[in-house]
């Protein structure tokens, strides 16, 4: 099997030249792992959240050259298909690259979770993006109420933001 630094990897050189994008999706994997490990996820689950979480959001680079913004609707279009050509080209086996896509193409969509990868996930990533999105006290109190749902990431988000 694979390596998740394999993959940390190959983001990396395909976001070559984009330290904020680097920047962002090792934040959310690491932010991802460690949630997963406290939450108590086991060993398959944790591997796929990980892999999912380096390669979330993979679409973003296509969806600026396709349609000049990378909302995530479009990142949930654009980012199964070339997670999956990452995936299989370092080896990962078919039923984990299934769910890493299903997750990349679902990570931006926060009702009807499936599953404890997609929640952390979610959480993950919300917690970045709340930061490096400078969001103001009223949407980060929202995005708490609304996205956080285990005992861990509502922990990170009241410590990060003192809530």
């Amino acid at each position: 099997m694979p390596e998740i630094s394999q993959l940390l990897g190959a983001m990396i050189s395909y976001y070559k030249g984009d330290p904020r994008r680097i920047h962002h999706f090792i934040k959310v994997h690491d932010l991802a792992r460690t949630i997963g490990i406290l939450e108590g996820l086991d060993e398959d689950s944790l591997f796929i959240l990980e892999a999912a979480a380096a390669v979330h959001d993979i679409g973003i680079r296509i969806c600026e050259l396709k349609y000049g913004r990378c909302d995530g609707s479009l990142q949930e279009q654009e980012g199964p298909e070339l997670a999956r050509d990452m995936l299989t080209a370092i080896g990962f086996d078919e039923k984990v690259t299934e769910r890493v896509c299903w997750l990349v193409g679902h990570h931006h969509t926060y009702r009807d979770v499936s599953g404890w990868d997609h929640q952390i996930l979610i959480e993950a990533d919300c917690l970045v993006n709340l930061y490096e999105d400078g969001s103001s006290a009223e949407e980060i109190a929202s995005a708490y109420q609304t996205v956080f749902a285990t005992g861990t990431g509502k922990f990170f988000c009241e410590k990060m933001f003192e809530l």
